[in-house]
């Protein structure tokens, strides 16, 4: 903290042969993301096999990954700075089919709501944001004739399988997400399952 770097870089399982299991970033990352307020690069260890071949070669494919995007312009940012010229920039926002189910059956006990009529419209609203959101973003990139293409994932479902089939589909170079919410303490318990078991790429941590 006394340097204040822009960027911290380190592979997982720095110093550590924990690399073997995938259980966690290592013991120096996983304090490392979450005392620091400086983005965190982590690169897939050398060792361990896991790293897409186009993953190393450039950053033409990044995604941005939250499940706020709406309003969210530092992860935008990020990600925009971290794309080459004439690159992918994916924004998604995906909401988790689970804690939207357990809404909906809540919802589904109170006499005087519709239940099915809730579900469409609670749903349409939850996702028409970030997509109002990202045709902003757009909208702005093309006005600054910045070399960017922007593409987008607006969806509910499984957060872990959406994106590791993104990733996979779209030849994804750099995964961007959030370490923690501002005024958490601890890694965001969403991110940090995904920061562990999605391996094959980059991640910042912001």
């Amino acid at each position: 903290e006394a340097y204040r770097p822009d960027l911290i870089i380190s592979w997982r399982h720095l110093r550590s042969d924990a690399w073997k299991w995938p259980f966690s970033l290592g013991e120096y990352l996983d304090v490392l993301v979450q005392a620091t307020t400086s983005p965190v690069l982590i690169l897939p260890h050398p060792d361990a096999g896991h790293a897409l071949p186009h993953s190393v070669r450039d950053t033409d494919r990044v995604m941005a990954m939250t499940d706020h995007l709406a309003g969210d312009s530092r992860l935008v940012n990020a990600a925009l700075a971290f794309t080459h010229a004439g690159g992918q920039c994916w924004l998604t926002h995906v909401e988790s089919d689970h804690d939207f189910e357990r809404y909906i059956e809540v919802i589904s006990k109170i006499p005087s709501i519709d239940t099915e009529d809730a579900r469409a419209t609670i749903k349409a609203q939850l996702l028409k944001e970030p997509r109002d959101f990202i045709r902003r973003c757009r909208e702005t990139i093309e006005a600054r004739k910045l070399p960017i293409r922007v593409e987008d994932l607006v969806t509910t479902g499984h957060r872990m399988s959406e994106y590791r089939q993104l990733i996979e589909e779209q030849e994804i170079d750099l995964l961007v997400m959030y370490a923690r919410d501002e005024d958490q303490l601890a890694m965001h318990g969403r991110t940090y399952p995904l920061a562990v078991e999605l391996r094959q790429i980059p991640l910042l941590m912001l």
